[in-house]
């Protein structure tokens, strides 16, 4: 549990620096990019090194994947419909699609059901949510960018150039040599900055009166997050006949998370409606802590 009260600990220490005007105003957006350019692609690289894939891991592999798809082509729709701009729709479509299934999830399951189901958590996060961000997540902020329509060749060449992507792609092809000890540590101590920094972040960003401005947009993205996805993985898992175990509960816990602190930033760097980005996430992670368990003992009612 001491990963949930870090991350509790930083969103608040970061609303009482801008509070407090400890430091300038623009202080996230040096955060931003120390996580984007150093942070991320550290975990990324530690996580996926060594990495070993197992084919009956597929259905938790595939999750995050299938709820961003279905949440992409929803808010699209969604957002013609309510004439929303291009960059609530892209900040939805990031942020109120991707799972906090590192950061928040693999400390929930650790503490529901112990250390057993963290291998295949970890799994579930880095296949499925980071490798979702790292490659359609980069191609959604780049299309819904504020700065306009890019070409598809623009769009190929940030989504390769993006840190993380590259740290993965790295990551695959230096799997066969194993790494000293003093550089594998730094790497890992590295990747630890990720959840302290990006929640800061969001706190230094967080603006409780705009929650009037974005409520509708807010109400979607993460009623989406927390409630539709979750239901979804639950039908999944019903219709597939996979109830019962461990791997059932960890992708349950897993698609019941808030929004990704990595989508996130992403989106804040893609200038894709910060103020509503940090509202969901600010809101999403103190709301998860109620609702996940919660359709995790729902998950537990069905199966006996």
């Amino acid at each position: 549990m001491s990963s949930l009260l870090l991350l509790a600990v930083c969103l608040v220490a970061g609303i009482g620096l801008r509070c407090f005007a400890r430091l300038p105003d623009n202080a996230h957006v040096v955060l931003n990019a120390v996580i984007l350019q150093v942070s991320l692609p550290s975990l990324t690289l530690h996580c996926l090194h060594d990495f070993k894939f197992e084919s009956a891991s597929l259905v938790a592999v595939l999750m995050p994947w299938l709820l961003f798809a279905i949440g992409a082509v929803a808010f699209f729709a969604i957002g013609r419909a309510l004439r929303m701009s291009k960059g609530t729709v892209g900040a939805l479509t990031l942020v109120g699609g991707l799972g906090n299934t590192s950061f928040v999830g693999l400390p929930m399951i650790e503490s529901l059901y112990g250390s057993a189901g963290l291998p295949l958590g970890l799994l579930m996060d880095q296949l499925g949510s980071y490798l979702a961000l790292s490659t359609a997540g980069v191609i959604v902020a780049t299309t819904y960018a504020a700065q306009g329509p890019k070409t598809p060749a623009a769009i190929f060449r940030e989504a390769a150039s993006f840190p993380p992507f590259v740290a993965m792609v790295l990551a695959f092809a230096l799997s066969k040599i194993r790494f000293p000890a003093v550089l594998d540590l730094t790497i890992a101590r590295l990747s630890d900055t990720v959840a302290p920094l990006a929640l800061l972040s969001v706190g230094l960003q967080l603006r409780f009166g705009a929650l009037r401005e974005h409520a509708t947009a807010l109400y979607l993205g993460l009623g989406y997050k927390l409630l539709v996805c979750p239901a979804l993985a639950l039908g999944v898992l019903w219709t597939l006949h996979a109830r019962t175990g461990m791997p059932g509960h960890v992708v349950m816990i897993e698609s019941a998370m808030p929004p990704m602190i990595g989508a996130g930033i992403v989106a804040s760097q893609a200038k894709l409606d910060p103020g509503l980005v940090c509202l969901m996430i600010g809101l999403g992670v103190p709301i998860a802590f109620l609702t996940a368990p919660a359709w995790n003992w729902l998950y537990s009612t069905m199966q006996s």
